[in-house]
């Protein structure tokens, strides 16, 4: 058994090592994490740091664990403070946080929806519960308005054959929503992701002072091809 002293040092000197972690990556970027040069920053010999994260993958999975988890925070958040009958500004609500978090925690963005690190595959199960969890928000909201009868989505493409069980597993760590509202849920992720993702890489399209105008006015688009008036 593990002494609560001890396990708060584990704790404390993981939390050290994700965190000298996302310095390095937001100075050399993802692919060049490096586990001893880590160890150097912290000034602790190499073998030590493997007391804590046996390799690279595992520490890049941990921060992948917890950058969703952050995400997730924040897109559960949003929708709260919102009462649960005002679907449309739930909505509004959780894409602008998306868009904040980003801009907030841009490393962290890259590293969960885009950014490939050579050689890493991310475990699908250890890693599945809070990505599921972090679009939990977005789907909740899809859900509610298919159930009020306020979802604009007909005509809307069929899920592709096989991949029905993949939706299935993804709602065991989510809620129990609709596959449908999911798919849904998906499309209205990639535009906002589109967009999003063009900003924090200085690719922005020159439209408006920044990003926050062209955002907000796709933002009001997905809601007027959407919801129901």
């Amino acid at each position: 058994m593990v002494r609560p002293t001890l396990k708060k040092q584990i704790h404390n000197m993981q939390d050290a090592i994700k965190e000298t972690a996302w310095k390095q990556i937001a100075e050399f970027g993802a692919p060049s994490l490096s586990l001893r040069a880590i160890a150097r920053a912290l000034k602790i010999t190499a073998p030590a740091i493997y007391n804590y994260f046996p390799d690279r993958d595992a520490l890049v999975t941990a921060l992948i664990i917890e950058a969703y988890t952050s995400f997730g925070d924040s897109q559960l958040a949003a929708r709260d403070v919102v009462p649960a009958e005002k679907l449309e500004k739930r909505l509004r609500a959780i894409g602008s946080a998306y868009r904040e978090w980003a801009l907030t925690y841009p490393q962290r963005y890259q590293l969960i929806f885009g950014t490939p690190i050579p050689g890493y595959k991310a475990p699908l199960m250890e890693v599945l519960p809070s990505s599921a969890r972090s679009l939990s928000a977005l789907v909740s909201v899809i859900d509610e308005l298919g159930k009020a009868s306020k979802l604009n989505a007909k005509n809307y493409p069929a899920i592709k054959q096989g991949y029905e069980q993949q939706f299935e597993i993804w709602n065991g760590f989510a809620g129990d929503y609709g596959i449908f509202s999911l798919a849904v849920s998906m499309l209205i992720w990639s535009r906002v992701h589109g967009l999003v993702w063009l900003e924090i890489t200085g690719n922005m399209p020159p439209f408006g002072l920044d990003g926050a105008a062209l955002y907000s006015y796709e933002i009001d688009s997905i809601i007027k091809q959407f919801i129901k008036e």
